[in-house]
């Protein structure tokens, strides 16, 4: 990095301890290194970060060009900050460049985890990629740049039209309804039920077409759930056309025991249950019927109804994303219908919500968000929903010609180069630069010999390698096999059930195997590695009924080199001050922490967090220490918002003494309901262990803590693809990590050359297939002028 010149006549502070009362902390750069105290704020070197709640999220194919488009184009065409990540220091970027590693997954990468030891350390940032359809660098060059079409218009017309969220979103054109479904990846990120996702295993499909037209017809649908054992299941569905005639209207008799019928909400009362036998696959069965093959299903809050029938339809409307809020807020139906439709509906006056009602309304939002466009709607409703008066401008006449504001256009308009380096000749670009190569190695050495000419602005580079799919059939065996431990002997009488209420302290178990050897034994596979470790740590030895239970792990020859794989994920810097907390209850109103850690009073090290005798409970009140579990009204509460915002904040309360905690993971089932264990981020190295070496009391029941293994982004190590990806099975392992170890290699080389400050992104795109997606992952990070130094690292290895 450059000198930079630092001026020494500063006025000096005549009070030492004003002068760093006013001094500004110390930044610290995208490695975590702190800047020198003479660089200036315009001199800092640019730095991406991304939440720490955020990177459990997968990123998507137009998140990922969001930030391309930012981080090439910045305030040049007005192009704004990507919505899941922050990038600054973007004017002093050196450039971007995109490595596409063709036929990698995330399986895979850690499937093979030992053999990337670049990606996994000079990456700091690598979340989940949704896979797309076609091409992933066709879509980058053809993508359309979300501020080139207002660059057209008069700046005072830009000022009028950019700041409100449905503009931003939609645009001011009146379009049709073809615009407003959802794609694939934004139901994805919604969470609505996709064919191949995980969580949709046990949906059903309907018969539609791939393809819609703007003539499609529009069903309103809304569902009402009772609260039973399993989470939330379906109780009433309702069906109308878009003339609003009612096709549907149908109790269902939920699966398994009801403990809230949520009456207030649903208007379900037992005795109108207790006479049905309808099922949910009837219903199923009948809206599949009913449905023509190009229908489109609108609602609002539509993926919490789909969810409930266990239903997956590719073409839907939402009208709570249709009706954008700013920071992602969602407008209530009843708020809607009455602001735009003038409708009272859900009034205080009728006990529960009618879902005929509901669904006629939310069809009504969306004929009318669709017939009227976008802009009339900011414009007339502006005051009533957004708590503006401001009148928006009328709408400018704009170029025709789309491919005027393509990704690739807009760079050579701006003066920026963009090369593409690859050795596929089918791929269409509508770029100048390509250059096709015949090896990995020629493609390599290529780029090293543009870079070191005439650094372009955007470097896109492919990778390729056909074998490594030859491995897919054997990824999830050996990922799994980390997960099981086998407890035995175990007394005769013992039952699964025993079993499971056993080792569930330690973590989430996805299944139980009983082995009736000689001696009784049971294999127990866990969803996280975590789990299995804390088993093998914790219950190894365990005396039942007097005799002493062994916990191991298999001896298998993929498990030869466990203690190595853990080891290498324990320093993972997405792991770094990561601990895992395993025990929690579904709802806690209490917690308890002992009074010293490590022989220091916790209040005395952390003024700032006193030891607390009363905390919130469920409905905000408090609590004391000493108070007696929740009755099942409080467990089961209508909305799961209110109890996982207390366990969060009786975790920090509990975990916050010892030290300051960057954020909180807490993952959910498929059903809604949360797990039983969470992550928890620290700030320090000291704070992960004094977490670790003095255990919590969450509800009177003691958690278990241990490092982190899993990287936030990964929901589970057992929930990954199985099926094979069409290649025969062979002894090809060593030629497969061979090929791996080159990979990493390449991207090494290709890393060391880039130029300091560039944004490089590692892009292992995933698979699409008809039976289901394999996810990618996404790695990112802002080449540095200097390596970070050894204390800034990943300091697990103190704890």
């Amino acid at each position: 990095m450059e000198d930079v010149p630092v001026c020494h006549k500063r006025k000096r502070d005549p009070s030492p301890n004003a002068q760093n009362a006013k001094r500004p902390a110390r930044e610290t750069g995208c490695n975590g290194a702190p800047q020198p105290e003479g660089l200036s704020r315009s001199r800092r070197p640019p730095r991406l970060s991304a939440p720490f709640d955020r990177i459990q999220e997968p990123v998507t194919l137009n998140e990922l060009t969001e930030l391309l488009h930012f981080a090439l184009l910045g305030k040049t065409v007005r192009v704004k900050q990507p919505s899941w990540c922050r990038l600054r220091g973007q004017s002093r970027l050196a450039g971007v460049n995109v490595v596409v590693l063709e036929g990698m997954t995330r399986d895979l990468f850690y499937a093979h985890y030992l053999q990337f030891p670049h990606l996994r350390s000079a990456f700091r940032t690598r979340c989940s990629f949704t896979p797309s359809p076609g091409s992933s660098i066709c879509s980058i060059f053809g993508s359309l740049v979300p501020g080139s079409e207002s660059s057209v218009v008069s700046h005072g017309e830009l000022e009028g039209l950019r700041w409100h969220p449905v503009i931003q979103r939609f645009g001011v054109a009146t379009r049709g309804l073809t615009a407003y479904t959802l794609t694939l990846e934004e139901r994805i990120k919604k969470h609505f039920p996709v064919k191949g996702m995980p969580g949709s295993e046990d949906c059903v499909c309907t018969l539609c077409d791939d393809i819609i037209t703007d003539s499609s017809p529009l069903y309103g649908l809304d569902c009402e759930m009772c609260v039973t054992e399993r989470g939330y299941e379906l109780a009433r569905v309702s069906l109308v056309d878009s003339r609003g005639r009612c096709l549907m209207d149908q109790l269902v008799k939920p699966e398994n025991r009801i403990l809230n019928y949520l009456t207030r909400f649903s208007g379900i009362t037992r005795a109108m249950l207790q006479p049905i036998t309808t099922t949910l696959r009837e219903v199923q069965s009948k809206l599949k019927e009913l449905l023509p093959r190009d229908a489109v299903l609108v609602g609002h809050s539509l993926d919490n109804d789909l969810r409930a029938l266990k239903l997956i339809h590719p073409h839907v409307i939402d009208t709570s994303l249709l009706y954008k809020r700013e920071f992602g807020q969602r407008f209530k139906l009843k708020v809607l219908a009455e602001a735009v439709l003038q409708k009272q509906i859900q009034t205080e006056e009728v006990k529960g919500h009618d879902p005929r009602e509901d669904a006629q309304a939310a069809l009504e939002l969306a004929q009318y968000f669709i017939t009227t466009g976008p802009r009339q709607v900011v414009q007339q409703h502006v005051g009533d929903l957004w708590g503006e008066n401001q009148s928006l401008p009328e709408s400018p006449v704009r170029h025709t010609h789309t491919e005027d504001y393509r990704f690739s256009e807009v760079l050579q308009r701006s003066g920026q180069s963009a090369v593409f380096i690859g050795h596929r000749a089918d791929i269409p670009l509508a770029l100048s630069n390509q250059q096709w190569h015949s090896s990995d190695q020629e493609v390599l050495s290529s780029f090293r010999r543009r870079i070191e000419e005439d650094p372009p602005s955007l470097t896109v580079v492919q990778f390729s390698d056909s074998r490594l799919l030859l491995s897919q059939h054997t990824v999830c065996v050996r990922l799994r096999e980390m997960c099981v431990v086998f407890a035995g002997p175990l007394p005769p009488a013992y039952t699964e059930r025993e079993v499971k209420k056993l080792f569930r302290s330690c973590g989430t178990i996805r299944n139980v195997r009983m082995l009736n050897t000689q001696t009784l034994h049971a294999e127990v596979e866990f969803e996280l590695l975590e789990g299995a470790q804390l088993a093998v740590e914790t219950l190894n030895g365990l005396l039942l009924q007097e005799a002493p239970c062994k916990v191991q792990r298999p001896i298998k020859e993929s498990m030869l080199d466990l203690d190595v794989f853990l080891a290498a994920l324990r320093d993972d810097p997405l792991n770094a001050n990561l601990i895992y907390a395993a025990g929690l209850k579904a709802s806690v109103n209490h917690t308890r922490v002992p009074e010293k850690v490590n022989g220091n009073m916790l209040h005395a090290k952390c003024p700032e967090h006193p030891v607390k005798h009363n905390v919130l409970g469920a409905n905000g009140d408090e609590r004391h220490a000493s108070s007696s579990e929740p009755c099942e009204d409080e467990l089961h509460a209508s909305s799961s918002k209110p109890c996982e915002n207390d366990l969060r904040h009786n975790l920090r309360d509990a975990f916050g003494r010892f030290g300051t905690i960057e954020g909180i993971i807490m993952p959910t089932k498929t059903s809604g309901k949360r797990r039983r264990h969470a992550f928890i981020k620290y700030q320090s190295c000291g704070s992960v262990k004094a977490a670790l070496s003095s255990p919590v009391e969450l509800w009177d029941r003691k958690s278990s803590t241990c490092l982190a293994l899993t990287p936030p982004h990964l929901p589970s190590w057992v929930s990954m693809e199985t099926t094979p990806l069409g290649y025969p099975p062979g002894n090809q392992d060593q030629e497969v990590e061979h090929a791996m170890r080159k990979l990493d290699g390449r991207v090494r080389k290709l890393f060391k050359s880039l130029p300091d400050h560039t944004l490089s992104i590692v892009l292992l795109p995933g698979v699409t297939r008809p039976h289901g997606n394999l996810p990618g992952l996404c790695f990112l990070e802002v080449k540095q002028a200097t390596p970070p130094h050894p204390n800034q690292l990943p300091e697990h290895a103190c704890v």
